[in-house]
């Protein structure tokens, strides 16, 4: 079924969505604290966009879309916010995998897999197993991931195989090797940085930086960065000249 007939008008009258949407979903904990509420209070709402992001991707004919849900980095916070965070994780593979199947989206997840608990792997490759042949939409969930560790693990690969590493052989090897290169990489919360991820696919995304929190940006939010997306002139190291005799 066309994804088109999904479209609401606000969505129809849209630039073309980028195929490969990125996002940093921050601000979860600075939202709770606004609100005197624990900071796991603010990841469970997280949740709650995330969802009605998926959907919002879902209906703008996005078809991969890339989301930062817990950092090698992250591993450093407050013992009680990490445990909670992985507790939040295993309802939410109970609760919404089964949600995401119905509409059609593939789960992946992507990052170092061999410190997390064997109960939460075998969690992980029940979800892909189980959502691996939809197609309306790519969802990569980056957990346990860096984008140095992305890297590193892409030169070992490369290296025990014995191959010359260059930027063909380390990108075969990167973690979303399997997909395109993001068009768009989105961060929320206010901050200006893209904290270790996707450092090699990001190379040449366009980058929205949104002052709304995670558990705030909505579908207006998403379609204000894809319209400043489709504002946008995608050059590759071209000139504006090359770029029009190649679309024109």
């Amino acid at each position: 079924m066309a994804i088109a007939k999904f479209l609401s008008p606000a969505a129809a009258s849209l630039p073309a969505a980028p195929h490969h949407v990125a996002i940093v979903m921050d601000g979860n904990g600075r939202w709770a604290h606004k609100r005197l509420l624990p900071r796991i209070a603010g990841h469970r709402q997280g949740v709650d966009s995330l969802r009605r992001c998926i959907r919002a991707c879902v209906e703008r004919g996005v078809r991969v879309l890339t989301v930062f849900a817990f950092s090698s980095e992250n591993w450093s916070r407050p013992e009680e916010e990490v445990s909670g965070l992985m507790e939040l994780m295993g309802k939410a593979l109970a609760n919404e995998v089964p949600e995401l199947n119905r509409g059609g989206v593939a789960i992946r997840f992507v990052g170092e897999r061999a410190s997390l608990s064997p109960r939460m792997q075998q969690s992980l490759q029940q979800a892909e197993q189980a959502t691996a042949a939809n197609a309306r939409l790519l969802l990569n969930v980056c957990f346990n991931y860096g984008g140095r560790w992305d890297i590193a693990q892409a030169a070992a690969q490369v290296a025990a195989r014995g191959e010359p590493i260059t930027e063909e052989s380390l990108g075969r090897h990167t973690a979303l090797a399997h997909v395109p290169d993001p068009d768009l990489l989105i961060r929320t919360g206010g901050e200006y940085r893209i904290s270790n991820f996707l450092l090699w696919q990001c190379a040449y995304s366009e980058l929205f930086f949104s002052d709304k929190l995670w558990p705030d940006f909505d579908e207006a939010a998403l379609d204000e960065a894809i319209a400043a997306y489709g504002a946008r002139e995608r050059r590759f190291g071209k000139t504006s000249a090359q770029v029009a005799q190649t679309t024109g």
